[in-house]
C-alpha cells in the first residue's frame, strides 16, 4: 500500500489478537511499531517473536485508564523512531453488562474503551502537531446493534464511531480519522467463548452469523486497518468500515436456509 515505507506508529493493545496482527502488518509494510498490552509477561514475549523478524518494533507495558502512560507511550514512540505518523487504537475492555451493570462497570468501560481512545487522539496532536498523519480507531458491529446484556459494550463502541467522526472534523484537513466495525473475530475473546475452545465450533455456531459465512481472521482486519492508514486512502476519513462479513447486512432471515419464498412464474 502506498506511502507506508519509512513511517512511525502505535498500536494499543497490540501483543495479541487483532492488534497483534496490526502490528505485523504494519512491519511487513517496513512501518515501525511502538505497541503497548497491559500484560508485561505477555507483551515480552509477543516483542521476541517479532523480533525475529523484524528490527524496527518495541514494546511498553502499561493502562491505557492512565493519562500519564498514554503521554509517556506518544514520547516513547517519538524518542525512539524520531517521527510519528500513525495510530491504532485497539486495546479496549471486554465488559459486556446489563441491566445489572454497576457504576463501577460502566466508569471502567468508557475509561478503558473510548476515553482512553480520546485521550491518546489528544496526546498524538500534541506532542507532533496537526501535519499529515492517519489514525484508525476499533469499533464493533457491537457499536450498530442491539445483544443481550452488553449495554456497557456496545454503548462504548458505539461511542468510538462518534468520538471518530469529531476527530475527524477537528484534526482535518492534516490528520484523517477513521474507525472500523469488526464481526466476530476468531481471537483469544471469542475462544473463552466457544465450547471447549473449539474453533470449527465456533464456526459452526456463529459463521452463519456472516454472508461469508464463517468469523473474520484478525489478519483481514489488520488488512482493513493499514489500508484506512495508507496513502490508498487519502480521501477517506471520518469513515466507519465495516470488515464484517456482511454480518450488519443480513435482515432476519440470516442466510436464507430455512426460508420459503413465495414466486411467480
Amino acid at each position: 500500500m502506498r506511502g507506508l515505507k519509512g513511517k512511525v506508529a502505535i498500536v494499543t493493545g497490540g501483543s495479541r489478537g487483532i492488534g497483534r496482527a496490526c502490528v505485523q502488518r504494519l512491519l511487513e509494510e517496513e512501518v515501525s511499531v511502538l505497541f503497548c498490552g497491559r500484560n508485561e509477561e505477555v507483551g515480552k514475549n509477543t516483542l521476541k517473536e517479532l523480533k525475529e523478524k523484524f528490527e524496527n518494533v518495541d514494546f511498553l507495558a502499561g493502562n491505557m485508564i492512565d493519562p500519564v502512560f498514554c503521554k509517556t507511550l506518544v514520547a516513547a514512540a517519538i524518542e525512539k523512531f524520531g517521527r510519528l505518523d500513525y495510530l491504532v487504537n485497539n486495546a479496549f475492555p471486554f465488559t459486556a453488562k446489563g441491566v445489572n451493570a454497576t457504576r463501577e462497570d460502566w466508569t471502567y468501560t468508557m475509561e478503558a474503551g473510548p476515553i482512553s481512545y480520546a485521550t491518546m487522539i489528544q496526546e498524538f496532536v500534541r506532542q507532533r502537531g496537526k501535519e499529515n498523519g492517519s489514525i484508525v480507531n476499533m469499533s464493533s458491529i457491537s457499536g450498530h446493534i442491539a445483544q443481550p446484556d452488553r449495554w456497557t459494550y456496545n454503548a462504548a463502541k458505539g461511542a468510538v464511531k462518534q468520538l471518530t467522526r469529531c476527530a475527524a472534523l477537528d484534526l482535518s484537513p492534516g490528520i484523517r480519522v477513521n474507525c472500523i466495525s469488526p464481526g466476530w473475530v476468531w481471537t483469544d475473546e471469542v475462544k473463552k467463548a466457544a465450547p471447549n475452545g473449539d474453533e470449527q465450533t465456533a464456526q459452526d455456531l456463529w459463521g452463519d452469523f456472516h454472508m461469508i459465512q464463517r468469523l473474520e481472521r484478525p489478519e483481514e482486519i489488520a488488512s482493513a486497518t493499514v489500508f484506512l492508514l495508507s496513502d490508498d486512502a487519502s480521501a477517506v476519513t471520518a469513515a466507519d468500515l465495516f470488515a464484517e462479513g456482511g454480518y450488519l447486512g443480513l435482515g432476519p432471515e440470516g442466510l436464507g436456509k430455512d426460508s420459503a419464498f413465495a414466486g411467480s412464474d
